[in-house]
């Protein structure tokens, strides 16, 4: 037995209730792992999802927002959230401002992709209604005390405990999907030396405002006092982001010194000025990333934020989850309904080609916002540079575009 806690927990054979078993037990009902889930469903492959917080909260949890056009037409084919990514408003363009000046940078043009707005908290929405509603999945929400047991054998089994009873169930599986996220117990079950990490050195204050957008696109701030953001979440509410010291306390940053800063960073010459509203969410993100390679220990599979974590810098956490799912959730019908182990095998790396391309993305992303508030002049002057060869050569804006809609971006 194998046990993940820094406290003892009961032998998996010592349990309350006899034991269940599920083809695959999918730990967290994020996009990963309800994905997986609904995935499995449609193959006929019963799974149970288990999840710690409630229904109802990870229906609210404010995250991503944006999808990329092949994860929509990913979604569609099986059926997920169609109605929802129908109603999706979709975004063609970006725009850089950058000394006072507004650049727009339309890389639709470039790529015939498309971003789609949609919040996390309503893909999660329809995602757990078609899996659990729809499809007739398990799932079990507010457990405790999730622990994995015998991943190195082929009866692996991961136990919990029931909130309605306070008692320890025990769950045999042939395979278990980690789709808890960072701090999730699925990842700490792989030896840490694993995961390779990335600091910027900085935070990002992520706000969540209730106020129309004030652009419609997002928009970057690249300012000496600091990078800004603008993203549209709906017709009402708005995500902006401001770059400010590691390990900032979000009540350093009050209603008015928020908007201020906004004002200042965003501001540009034909610009509409921002349009303000009280602060729904406030909390201050230190900016790094990490990758677990390889991605499977024994029967445990990653996925999504378990598996790699990427700042928000790019906003590609969401579409790596997804991809992540496609690929598992694929990859274990296939097993578990013909035998056929190819997906499997070679899951960890087809998912890693393009975390590591997103992970590359993202460090050169860093460098164009952070720069000009790095305090180093030569860092700010290399910023400028990189700025105008994407904004003057088609070479270079063709570039940034692919993997800005994440266009090939498994080559």
């Amino acid at each position: 037995m194998t046990s993940h806690f820094p406290h003892p927990h009961p032998h998996p054979d010592r349990v309350a209730t006899a034991p269940r078993h599920f083809p695959v037990v999918i730990v967290g009902a994020g996009p990963a792992g309800l994905t997986v889930g609904a995935v499995l469903r449609a193959a006929g492959v019963d799974c149970l999802v288990l999840e710690t917080e409630s229904r109802e909260f990870i229906e609210a949890r404010p995250r991503a927002g944006f999808v990329e056009e092949w994860a929509v037409r990913e979604l569609r084919r099986r059926g997920l959230a169609r109605e929802l990514l129908d109603a999706a408003p979709t975004q063609t363009e970006c725009e850089f401002r950058v000394g006072g000046d507004r650049h727009r940078f339309r890389y639709t043009e470039l790529t015939g992709h498309r971003h789609f707005v949609c919040p996390q908290p309503l893909l999660v929405t329809e995602l757990v209604r078609e899996y659990a509603d729809v499809r007739g999945g398990a799932i079990a929400f507010g457990v405790r005390d999730v622990a994995l047991h015998d991943l190195g054998t082929d009866r692996p089994a991961v136990s919990y405990v029931c909130p309605d009873t306070g008692e320890r169930r025990l769950v045999r599986c042939d395979f278990v999907a980690g789709c808890d996220g960072a701090r999730g117990v699925t990842r700490t079950a792989l030896p840490p030396e694993r995961t390779s990490r990335h600091d910027y050195g900085i935070g990002w204050l992520a706000l969540l405002a209730e106020a129309p957008p004030s652009c419609d696109c997002v928009v970057f701030g690249i300012h000496p006092r600091g990078f800004a953001a603008h993203m549209a979440r709906g017709p009402q509410v708005t995500r902006y982001y401001l770059e400010c010291p590691s390990g900032d306390d979000p009540e350093n940053w009050p209603h008015d010194r928020v908007w201020t800063e906004l004002s200042h960073r965003l501001a540009a010459t034909g610009a509409e000025p921002l349009t303000e509203g009280r602060l729904l969410e406030k909390r201050v993100l230190d900016m790094h990333n990490y990758v677990v390679d390889p991605m499977v220990h024994g029967r445990l599979f990653l996925a999504g934020d378990a598996a790699h974590l990427t700042a928000p810098i790019a906003a590609k956490g969401m579409n790596l989850a997804l991809h992540d799912a496609f690929l598992l959730g694929d990859a274990l019908a296939a097993r578990l309904t013909t035998g056929d182990e190819r997906g499997l095998r070679g899951y960890g790396e087809a998912s890693l080609r393009r975390v590591w391309q997103y992970q590359e993305f993202s460090l050169w992303l860093s460098d164009v916002f952070h720069g000009a508030s790095s305090g180093n002049p030569f860092r700010a002057g290399t910023t400028l540079a990189r700025l105008r060869r994407l904004l003057a050569s088609p070479p270079a804006a063709a570039a940034f575009a692919d993997l800005y809609i994440g266009r090939n971006a498994d080559h």
